[in-house]
Parts: structure tokens; C-alpha cells; sequence
């Protein structure tokens, strides 16, 4: 799987696109906890789907369910962040759909390499 050119990779590259700048608004006294790790759980997210690209088998599997765990942290912080209204409702509507959208894709692989295995 080449990760420049697969689903996953790409929609998980734009959403960090598009949320850094979003969280550089943020008010400063959340930079040390919310933003640093909204944006730490979502840089680990990527870059755990990038190391399981290069498992295989049990090891993928593995890095996979890790990957959804990251995923759904990211999930919650962004709905806090909405919570505490730093994202407007606008904001958190494509934020959760973008989330949703590579939910999906990671569910996906995570069954096409459970049944592979």
C-alpha cells in the first residue's frame, strides 16, 4: 500500500491540515493541555498507520487496534474542544465527519487484514 496515494493516508494528511490551524487559536492557557494533546494524539494516529503499513499479519493487527484507540482520543478532545467553544459547530460538524470518514477506512483494513490473516 502506498501511503501517498491510499484513502487513509491522505484524508488523515488533510485533517491535520486543516485542524493545526484551528488549534493555533486556541487560547493559551490550553496550549500545555488540550491543543498539545489533540494535536500529539492525532501525530500519533498518523504515525502509527504508517508503521502498520510496513507490518504484516498479527504485527498490523496489532498496530491497527492501536491506531483505533488513538483515533477515538482524537475523537473525544475534538469534541471537547467544541464543548468548550473553541470550535465553532460548523467546525466540529466537519471535524467529526472527516473522523468518521477515516473510522471507516481504518475498519476497513483492520478487517481486510484480519481476514488475511
Amino acid at each position: 500500500m502506498q501511503a501517498e496515494r491510499t484513502p487513509i493516508f491522505v484524508k488523515t494528511f488533510d485533517f491535520v491540515l486543516w485542524l493545526f490551524p484551528h488549534t493555533a487559536k486556541f487560547p493559551r492557557t490550553l496550549r500545555h493541555t488540550l491543543t498539545n494533546r489533540l494535536e500529539a494524539a492525532l501525530l500519533d494516529f498518523q504515525g502509527t498507520i504508517l508503521r502498520a503499513n510496513r507490518l504484516r499479519g498479527g504485527a498490523r493487527l496489532e498496530m491497527l487496534d492501536g491506531a483505533d484507540g488513538l483515533l477515538d482520543s482524537v475523537r473525544m478532545l475534538v469534541r471537547l474542544s467544541a464543548s468548550f467553544g473553541h470550535l465553532s459547530q460548523g467546525q466540529y460538524e466537519h471535524a467529526a465527519e472527516r473522523l468518521t470518514e477515516i473510522g471507516r477506512l481504518l475498519g476497513g483494513w483492520r478487517k481486510a487484514t484480519a481476514e488475511g490473516r
